[in-house]
């Protein structure tokens, strides 16, 4: 029910979009049209802005055509963890969350934490958070993978250039139970306290809860709800969205193989390098696409990076 009512609101979602760029189409025809006539020069700039806005918005639509995956319009959830070098790598997920948090702000998606790790003196050890929002996964999935940094590192007193790594997980927030079975014995279930905000409660009961599946050795854990009941369920729903993100993955790769193309799976591999020194430039190994701005898209403009991701699928 829930998957019939979701592809019913994403038919819904398209024919909107598409209503609304015939209106602009149609909208940019009269102004054309007026300007024939009249050749007003202060018709101009709306004439342009017109133009403009409308190739925008057919380019989305090219965009949107991409994503015919099965999970593409689902919901993601995101797991980011720092790799080694301590503070420098922890402060660089924390940035990388940031940037997460701008991207979702700018498209209009909710985004949600579910579970964090703080450092030990800055930044975040790791962090899963969910992103509701129309295509959420099909557009995030471009940024599974491992982030490189380059800079001077603000905690380094004799002020050298380090490097940092940052992985990210992206995952299909499923709503329903898919056709994957996980048994009871297969579960290892711990509690214990929160360490993240949540009122006296929280921090005081061993409300958060971290489930092992031991066949696979995913691991998920919740702790944002008070009730303990509330966060395992939230986790075992983690769960069922890692075992069909591993199933889809494996499935891709099996394609890949029978097809007997040499394509990378960018699963846990590097994929995109942010240089802050000695010059500026975000670039993706996967595309060659490529940015100067290396504020703006720390500021969450990661859309050309993903439009390009998807048009090389």
């Amino acid at each position: 029910m829930l998957e019939t009512g979701k592809k019913l609101k994403t038919c819904e979602d398209r024919l909107g979009s598409l209503k609304n760029l015939n209106n602009l189409y149609d909208d940019c025809s009269a102004c054309v049209e007026l300007y024939e006539e009249t050749h007003d020069p202060s018709l101009d700039g709306e004439l342009e802005n017109n133009l403009h806005i409308l190739e925008e918005k057919v380019e989305e639509a090219k965009i949107a055509t991409l994503l015919s995956g099965k999970y593409d319009s689902y919901n993601a959830l995101i797991t980011l963890h720092s790799g080694a070098g301590g503070t420098e790598a922890q402060d660089w997920t924390e940035m990388l969350f940031r940037m997460y948090k701008m991207y979702c702000e700018k498209r209009g998606y909710k985004l949600r934490v579910l579970d964090i790790l703080n450092g030990d003196e800055a930044g975040i050890k790791t962090i899963t958070f969910e992103v509701d929002g129309e295509n959420a996964y099909g557009f995030l999935k471009a940024e599974k993978g491992v982030h490189r940094l380059v800079r001077i590192s603000p905690f380094d007193a004799n002020a050298r250039r380090h490097t940092s790594f940052a992985s990210v997980e992206v995952m299909p927030k499923i709503e329903e139970k898919p056709n994957i079975e996980i048994r009871p014995e297969d579960l290892k279930i711990d509690t214990y306290r929160s360490s993240g905000a949540g009122g006296q409660n929280v921090n005081k009961t061993e409300s958060a809860v971290r489930i092992t599946h031991i066949p696979t050795g995913i691991i998920v854990s919740c702790q944002v709800e008070r009730s303990q009941l509330q966060n395992r369920e939230i986790a075992m729903q983690m769960l069922y969205s890692r075992l069909a993100e591993k199933e889809e993955r494996e499935e891709m790769e099996k394609l890949a193989s029978i097809r007997g193309e040499v394509k990378k799976i960018e699963w846990g591999s590097q994929i995109r390098s942010y240089v802050f020194c000695p010059y500026t430039l975000v670039k993706d190994h996967r595309t060659g696409y490529e940015e100067t701005n290396i504020q703006s898209v720390m500021d969450g403009n990661i859309q050309g990076f993903i439009n390009a991701y998807l048009k090389m699928m």
